[in-house]
């Protein structure tokens, strides 16, 4: 694996793999990575010649009481994960090196309408942060696929929209969550729990299957389910911020008629922000 920390390095080291049509994929991190991380860059490596991963903390979706700071880095760990995931390049540039010397006047680009709700307007700026890291990435790498997790299913919409907005040549492709024993999905911030803790965040996954079940068997009052479950998970002693059915294709509030399907679901515990959704389709 070969580790490189400038754009002129990368886009030099790339140059002649693209001049040979070999197929490049990327998987943007921002480190701490764990087997869902892994679980990307092994789809990557199964569908394409070369294999780029970054490792980046993006301070430009970060608000300012978030953990910036304090989030956790691992980074000797996590070379060592890629190179046995079968990474080829690890991009790991400095913040000067993707912004300059000025984050105030940065170019940003913003996805309307899809980012609107949900964790946008618990985060106001977050998804203009995304958006601005990966477009800067999609043209750095210039690759053929890029990889993501689908635990953040309004950031994959989000990076769907702005490659079909912007016409941007390259296939997006989710991955679908990797969960510990209990259902907890896998998160860098999962570190932040305490024992008690990580005993209640499965609770999140249970609702979202019992929901979904509900739901499958014919239950359509969508409204209410909803606020039976940010019911249940408050009486467990959770804070949700929200338990919501919506259309999978814009994440509008589900209606009658709709068939592709997803619950998201954002609660907190202490300090650690979980997020988590579940996706289904009803019989026709």
């Amino acid at each position: 694996m070969i580790i490189l920390s400038k754009v002129s390095s990368l886009r030099d080291a790339l140059e002649t793999h693209r001049v040979s049509k070999l197929n490049i994929s990327l998987v943007p991190t921002m480190g701490n990575l764990h087997q869902g991380h892994l679980k990307l860059v092994r789809a990557a490596r199964k569908n394409s010649d070369i294999v780029v991963c970054s490792i980046f903390v993006n301070p430009l979706q970060f608000g300012p009481n978030e953990d910036l700071e304090n989030y956790p880095k691992t980074l000797e760990a996590d070379e060592d994960k890629l190179r046995e995931a079968g990474c080829d390049f690890l991009f790991l540039p400095e913040v000067e090196e993707i912004y300059g010397t000025s984050m105030e006047e940065q170019t940003l680009i913003r996805v309307p309408g899809i980012t609107d709700g949900f964790c946008g307007t618990s985060r106001p700026g977050h998804f203009d942060g995304v958006a601005t890291i990966v477009c800067k990435l999609f043209n750095m790498v210039q690759p053929n696929s890029a990889f993501f997790g689908l635990k953040d299913y309004q950031q994959f919409l989000t990076i769907k929209k702005l490659t079909r907005d912007l016409s941007l040549d390259i296939s997006i492709e989710g991955v679908e969550i990797e969960r510990n024993s209990e259902g907890l999905a896998l998160s860098s911030r999962n570190s932040y729990l305490t024992a008690e803790e990580l005993a209640l965040a499965p609770l999140i996954y249970e609702n979202l299957m019992e929901v979904s079940n509900r739901v499958l068997q014919g239950e359509r009052d969508f409204r209410d389910l909803e606020k039976s479950a940010i019911e249940i998970l408050k009486a467990a002693g959770l804070h949700p911020e929200y338990f919501s059915i919506c259309n999978a294709e814009n994440l509008k509030a589900a209606q009658q008629e709709d068939n592709h399907l997803v619950i998201l679901a954002a609660t907190k515990l202490s300090i650690c922000r979980l997020i988590d959704n579940i996706r289904f389709t009803l019989p026709q």
